[in-house]
């Protein structure tokens, strides 16, 4: 099977995939990224009230295949709930 390589970036620490993962196709490389990137903002979002989140699916050193990235925004409507707003 080829031989895909997912970076990753939670908006605090990027990690270049220098070992890869063994996929089926692009597709099947492609899924698991969107996996990533949905485990990341799961395990991030309670930290703040905005985050960039991104993926990358290369086949090689240098050639990219697919990105994907997820911003979250949040925003109080009327100030803080509790903190004298």
């Amino acid at each position: 099977m080829p031989r895909y390589f997912v970076d990753t970036d939670d908006g605090t620490t990027s990690v270049v995939d220098r070992e890869g993962f063994e996929f089926a196709d692009p597709g099947a490389a492609r899924n698991a990224a969107i996996r990533a990137l949905r485990d990341m903002a799961a395990d991030s979002l309670p930290d703040g009230t905005s985050r960039t989140f991104r993926v990358a699916v290369r086949a090689n050193a240098r050639t990219l295949l697919y990105s994907a990235t997820l911003i979250f925004e949040g925003h109080w409507e009327k100030g803080l709930p509790g903190a004298g707003n």
